[in-house]
């Protein structure tokens, strides 16, 4: 039996996004906006809680700051509920990433590195960024495999 991890509501409705949709969030959702999806432009996900830091991964050279919104600030504003979360990316590309890593680590959203907003060219629009700069024991291959970028697409399973 699977164990279904429920993120609260958040205490105001998923307002529709004005801008250009660069996430979709489907599934076990409370909170769609545009049918039974939860879209987001980048200045809604810019608005959620959010971190930044300065750290080295494998995908660039020397120490990078990167910023954007929680994955669990995500989640919980889509209402998203379930054990696991499929991370699609613009190539089709996907990993299933547990719901702990939303909820136990402060796993980010990013959707800037170096102030800048992150292009698809440079892994944008969204990059799924483990804090490697407060914890070293997440740098390893286990979170290396779930780091999506070029993000489009969250699936609650």
């Amino acid at each position: 039996m699977a164990v279904v991890i429920f993120l609260p509501a958040s205490s105001f409705a998923l307002d529709a996004p004005k801008g250009e949709v660069i996430l979709t969030v489907t599934g076990k959702l409370d909170h769609p906006n545009v049918g039974d999806t939860a879209q987001f432009d980048l200045a809604m996900l810019e608005a959620l809680d959010s971190r930044n830091g300065t750290m080295e991964t494998p995908w660039t050279t020397g120490k990078v700051e990167f910023s954007g919104p929680l994955f669990r600030a995500v989640l919980e504003a889509a209402g998203a509920h379930a054990d696991k979360f499929k991370l699609i990316a613009l190539n089709d590309y996907a990993a299933e990433v547990p719901a702990e890593d939303a909820l136990k680590i402060d796993s980010m959203l990013a959707t800037r590195m170096d102030g800048l907003p992150m292009s698809v060219r440079d892994k944008g629009p969204l990059f799924l960024i483990y804090p490697f700069d407060t914890d070293r024991s997440l740098y390893n291959e286990k979170y290396f495999s779930r780091s999506v970028w070029q993000i489009k697409t969250i699936e609650a399973e």
